[in-house]
């Protein structure tokens, strides 16, 4: 069976191979596995790159949050020259002050207490960080299983054209046969009419067939970031290498449900965002709270009593300072309660989402075992559809049969191709989506 399914791949390939453009870039014709395939998306796709860039974005959030717990060195200066109209003298000295006036200094500032805020923030840039790889990872993880159903939708599309074409050939030799046997004068004219009828109905399904395979490439090619070349337009000349693994795969549901819960990286991001909701409220209440630090600089001024600028003085200074709000307006109060009803949200996010997973688990699942069972159904259709088709033309050759036993026999083999193809299809597509349901690694391994 499957390597009647093989030999189906090899002809769609080689048919289409021979339409491709022969001007093609190497990297669109050569071969392409599905390890390739994921490859590619990882280094080319443009939702894994936007990806990459929101979590390289994602570590500026991360310093800007750890900023309030770390010192701050800030540098002053400044310069002014005032017209001597401006100046006023002493009274009874008879000399005016200084038209030049500077400053200058640094300073360090550390804060040593916020009423819990500096703790919190090196604990919500940990937790931020974390829940931005655990973003990129969902992100690279929905895009993986994207690109592996494309690829097997590719590989059914070149397939179906051969079943297609084959049935198109058997009903076109049936209708050559009848068209012989009417000249020998053995049919009536209604034999050939009802042969010809079938060859026309078969053809629109062979053009819908060649129409998926198109849009097929098409959808895979976009997943894989490439820049196709503008005289590629009618047949995109992908060498697609894998074909379907429909081997056995077991899975038990308390345990995939329980993996899911563990190993999905959407729930890491909602448990890091509950985290961070709830020191969002201790930054809240740190309002309550005074704010203390220390400073410590060096300073350089001018002399206010002496015209030449360079008379100078300077030192060293330190200090520490406080600050408490001792009523601001109920607005504490206020962040205080927004920041409890975000966190109570964040906690009603998170456990909605886990159920909405486990569900998720359970349909796959439940569609893997369709998909399992439908394959395990055809196993010897293709077999017995094939000798029906020979039995039914050896007794029309004996006169003991009729034209349309045939034409059902054909019918019959090519539906049983259809569905055998489109069941393996369905079988390898369920299993990816319930890999990605447990939370299990789809990429590659390099």
């Amino acid at each position: 069976m499957k390597k009647l399914a093989t030999l189906f791949l090899i002809l769609g390939f080689t048919l289409t191979a021979g339409a491709a453009d022969t001007n093609s870039p190497d990297w669109l014709t050569r071969p392409l596995s599905l390890a390739d395939a994921l490859n590619t998306a990882l280094e080319q796709n443009a939702t894994i790159r936007e990806a990459k860039n929101d979590l390289e974005a994602s570590q500026g959030i991360v310093i800007q949050t750890r900023a309030v717990a770390l010192p701050q060195v800030k540098a002053t200066g400044q310069y002014t020259d005032e017209e001597l109209t401006l100046l006023q003298e002493f009274p009874g000295f008879g000399f005016p002050l200084p038209h030049q006036n500077w400053n200058a200094g640094i300073q360090i500032v550390q804060n040593i207490y916020m009423g819990g805020r500096m703790v919190a923030a090196i604990r919500a840039a940990n937790a931020t960080q974390k829940q931005a790889i655990a973003n990129y990872q969902t992100s690279v993880a929905d895009t993986l299983l994207n690109v592996r159903i494309a690829y097997y939708d590719v590989l059914l599309a070149a397939q179906q054209i051969t079943v297609q074409e084959a049935s198109v050939k058997l009903l076109q030799k049936e209708q050559d046969d009848q068209q012989h046997r009417l000249d020998a004068g053995t049919v009536p004219k209604f034999n050939v009419l009802r042969a010809e009828v079938a060859v026309a109905n078969q053809r629109p399904t062979l053009i819908n067939a060649r129409n998926s395979y198109r849009i097929a490439k098409n959808n895979l090619s976009n997943l894989l970031g490439y820049n196709l070349p503008r005289d590629v337009w009618e047949d995109i000349p992908l060498n697609l290498t894998d074909n379907f693994d429909t081997s056995s795969y077991d899975v038990n549901l308390p345990d995939a449900v329980q993996q899911a819960l563990t190993r999905r990286t959407e729930l890491t991001s909602l448990r890091k965002d509950v985290e961070l909701q709830d020191l969002n409220i201790v930054n809240a209440k740190s309002g309550y709270k005074p704010t203390v630090s220390v400073f410590a600089g060096y300073n350089w001024v001018n002399s206010e009593f002496s015209t030449d600028p360079k008379d100078e003085f300077n030192g060293w200074n330190a200090g520490a300072q406080l600050n408490w709000n001792i009523f601001d307006g109920l607005l504490t109060y206020g962040k205080v309660k927004q920041a409890k009803s975000q966190y109570a949200r964040s906690k009603t996010v998170l456990e909605d989402q886990q159920r909405q997973i486990e569900l998720q688990v359970r349909t796959y699942y439940s569609d893997f075992i369709q998909a399992r069972e439908t394959l395990e159904s055809q196993a010897k259709v293709q077999e017995e559809a094939d000798e029906a088709l020979r039995e039914a033309r050896a007794r029309s050759e004996a006169g003991t049969g009729t034209q349309l036993d045939v034409l059902d026999a054909e019918t019959s083999l090519t539906q049983a191709r259809t569905t055998q193809l489109q069941a393996q299809h369905d079988y390898v597509a369920a299993r990816a989506r319930l890999d990605r349901a447990i939370g299990t690694d789809l990429a590659p391994a390099k």
